[in-house]
């Protein structure tokens, strides 16, 4: 990369982004860097790095709202909102080890900009509910300004939906106000022992319909649970499913003995306290059962609960995959078998992910069940070679076009990123 422009305020972003776009120059956008290997490769003499944009700007524990530079650190904010016994309730996931960073760099910006969000998303929803408001620089080197420090302060277009999952794609976020919330009293989960894929499902689905308020449903193989920090899970010799409770002590102890009462038909359960409950759903969140196989390719799937089973079973045959479920069975984290070395004579059919790291026959199943995936981690070859996120259908891919160039007309911010030619 020729030039890296490492701007320390807003004023030095806008102009980095106006001489980009007068000079026709694409830039590849970075927070900190940690999710640099998200989304097809960036093909730009330049990058911009936000990560001096950094630091806490307002933070009101009463009124629930946090203001931030877009480069500072997640874990900073964390610390903050854990002082004041706090949490952002999105829950997002430290995605850095899965690309061979160092765990606790990823910036809030990059979370935002990525939508992260963690098992909490089936009860607090996505990153980009608990987003209020930033500032911003779009590809034509324009400061604005949208949202403020209150959920219902949107009139006209809700910018904050929009960018959030825009991969930095429409604009640069230097500033940003999100939504905090209390963190719980006490948190405690539900393990229910050796069922297998559909068995899960239906627990989950049983248990997220009840009146227990369940905040994280996940179904962890045995393959997967043999890797957890939980000596508990880890030792279980088989499957694990695991439903979270959250709240005042004295509700967290009622509603975990009437899901363990409602739930005795279908397995054997058992209970983990609040410390080993915190270390199995960080584990989900960060996706760390496979941030130690970087060889392998890494899919986020998400589809119809009921359909979970069937796909993840399909695929994991085809292509020798490895995954776990999350959002009640509504997310598959699915990791295909790393591409081996070419053999003489005809190829066997399946067994590894390919050239395409198990597109073709990840996106088939998904034709067939509904719902869309995308492609977390792969080498630059293949992400440049296969549409990494869903393929649009002519419409949005329409839509998507027209809002591209209402932002950057000139394709100055991370050209390609998500989408050939946007």
């Amino acid at each position: 990369m020729t030039t890296t422009f490492k701007p320390e305020n807003a004023d030095q972003v806008v102009e980095a982004v106006a001489w980009a776009a007068a000079e026709g120059q694409p830039l590849e956008v970075a927070g900190r860097g940690t999710k640099r290997g998200l989304g097809r490769p960036v093909q730009a003499a330049h990058g911009i790095d936000l990560s001096g944009l950094s630091g806490i700007t307002l933070y009101e524990p009463e009124e629930l709202v946090l203001s931030a530079r877009a480069g500072t650190p997640l874990a900073e904010i964390e610390a903050a909102l854990a002082a004041q016994h706090q949490q952002l309730a999105f829950e997002p996931g430290d995605l850095g080890p899965l690309f061979g960073a160092a765990a606790g760099r990823g910036s809030i910006g990059g979370t935002l900009a990525c939508n992260l969000a963690g098992s909490r998303r089936i009860k607090a929803g996505a990153a980009r509910d608990h987003f209020l408001g930033a500032t911003a620089v779009s590809g034509r080197g324009e400061a604005f300004k949208f949202g403020g420090r209150v959920v219902k302060n949107v009139t006209g277009y809700d910018l904050c939906k929009l960018l959030a999952g825009s991969h930095g794609t429409l604009a640069l976020m230097t500033d940003v106000t999100v939504k905090v919330m209390p963190a719980p009293e006490k948190t405690r989960t539900v393990l229910l022992l050796g069922l297998d894929d559909p068995g899960a499902r239906a627990a989950m689905t049983r248990a997220l319909q009840s009146s227990q308020e369940v905040s994280g449903a996940a179904h962890l193989p045995a393959a997967i649970a043999a890797r957890s920090a939980v000596s508990y899970i880890a030792q279980a010799g088989g499957a694990v499913t695991a439903l979270r409770v959250e709240g005042p002590g004295p509700s967290v102890d009622y509603r975990c003995k009437a899901l363990r009462e409602d739930l005795a038909d279908l397995a054997e359960s058992e209970e983990l306290h609040s410390m080993n409950s915190a270390v199995l759903w960080r584990e989900l969140r960060d996706v760390a059962p496979f941030a130690g196989q970087p060889e392998r390719p890494l899919w986020r799937v998400s589809v119809a609960p009921q359909d979970g089973a069937g796909l993840a079973a399909a695929v994991a045959r085809d292509l020798d995959a490895e995954y776990f479920y999350d959002w009640g069975g509504g997310l598959i984290w699915l990791a295909p078998a790393a591409p081996g070395p070419a053999a003489p004579g005809p190829a066997a059919p399946g067994k590894d992910a390919g050239a395409d790291a198990g597109a073709a026959r990840i996106r088939a199943a998904l034709g067939a069940n509904g719902g869309h995936g995308t492609l977390i981690r792969a080498p630059a070859e293949i992400r440049a070679a296969v549409p990494v996120f869903q393929p649009q259908d002519p419409a949005m891919a329409a839509l998507t076009t027209r809002v591209k160039d209402s932002f950057d007309p000139k394709r100055v911010l991370n050209p390609g990123r998500m989408y050939a030619g946007v």
